[in-house]
């Protein structure tokens, strides 16, 4: 089955305002579901008890300038219960 992005926000923040974010996210997963909004809309995801997470640093280099860049990943994945 294809992928379905449901929600994506992408934009350069200071390293506080990326920190308070993830210190909210963590409260959030803590409470047990993550609410994301911005102008265009909003979904919430319900985390269960026990989710896969995946930390990922990867080191990427553009194609065409040769420009390379860092991404560090935070990424928790689970599977719908029945």
């Amino acid at each position: 089955m294809p992928e379905e992005q449901l929600f994506k926000s992408e934009e350069k923040q200071s390293r506080t305002a990326v920190a308070e974010t993830l210190e909210s996210a963590a409260e959030q997963i803590r409470a047990g579901s993550v609410q994301l909004a911005d102008e265009t809309g909003e979904q919430t995801a319900t985390i269960p008890d026990e989710p896969t997470f995946e930390v990922e640093l990867e080191r990427v280099t553009d194609s065409e300038t040769g420009e390379q860049y860092y991404e560090l990943e935070y990424e928790l994945s689970w599977t719908e219960s029945a």
